[in-house]
């Protein structure tokens, strides 16, 4: 019994000492900051998009008296056709309530756009992300196109993947093969999701400077570390609306 007491002390001690796993994806200035931004895409129904974005352009202040808006594009490339992304940012969880309670009471917000743009609207979506703390929105230069590419990691969090993660998307931005937006990981939607947000002059230079990353040992060594943990990637190619801030 005495042996047996001794070894199950010393294998509690050990696991009261053991390290903690940290990654400095999950540490800093987010876990301070309530700052976080909603990602809303629309599917809009066949033919209907072009009205939706008039009506929303005419009116897209009634909305923006409210909350800031990041960025609005139509989508492209990459999945169902017809579709628009923006993002919202909010204070926190307290200032989104006192937002939807203010648009709520908002007739004209209501009848100018809400009731007109409802009935051309086939599905929403919703999904709440925080900036990781290594890197803030940066705006563009200049006008040109976005890429959202959103990358499913395996379960663990941060914890497991996020060092990995974060030096892969060093080696494109450090190399000049495009320019970073934004890294955003989700909170409330699939978990274990990043979105990153790029920009590039034009199709064609994102795809230049893609092909020419592939080639490229350092940006290549840097992606094969973080594709060991993930599950799946998918992106949209994104045009920017003439009443989108980032352009």
């Amino acid at each position: 019994m005495l042996v047996l007491r001794s070894a199950l002390t010393r294998a509690l001690a050990s696991r009261t000492l053991a390290p903690q796993v940290c990654s400095s994806f999950a540490t800093g200035p987010r876990q301070y900051d309530g700052t976080f931004y909603e990602f809303r895409t629309y599917y809009l129904k066949p033919s209907k998009m072009n009205e939706f974005l008039e009506n929303f352009k005419k009116n897209a202040h009634l909305r923006t008296a409210h909350s800031e808006l990041v960025g609005f594009w139509s989508v492209e490339f990459g999945g169902r056709m017809n579709k628009v992304f923006h993002i919202w940012k909010y204070d926190n969880f307290a200032h989104r309530t006192e937002v939807r309670k203010a648009l709520a009471k908002d007739k004209e917000w209501q009848e100018q756009f809400l009731i007109p743009n409802l009935a051309l609207i086939d599905k929403q979506e919703s999904e709440i992300t925080y900036l990781v703390p290594w890197c803030k929105i940066e705006k563009p230069p200049k006008e040109g196109v976005y890429e959202l590419a959103t990358f499913q990691m395996k379960p663990g969090g941060p914890a497991l993947w996020g060092d990995a993660f974060k030096r892969a998307v060093h080696a494109h931005v450090n190399l000049g093969y495009t320019k970073l937006v934004g890294v955003f990981h989700t909170e409330y939607g699939a978990l274990n999701r990043v979105h990153v947000l790029w920009w590039n002059e034009s199709a064609d230079s994102r795809a230049a400077g893609r092909h020419k990353s592939h080639e490229d040992p350092r940006v290549v060594a840097a992606v094969r570390e973080s594709v060991n943990y993930l599950v799946s990637q998918q992106n949209m190619l994104l045009i920017p609306t003439s009443f989108s801030p980032l352009k």
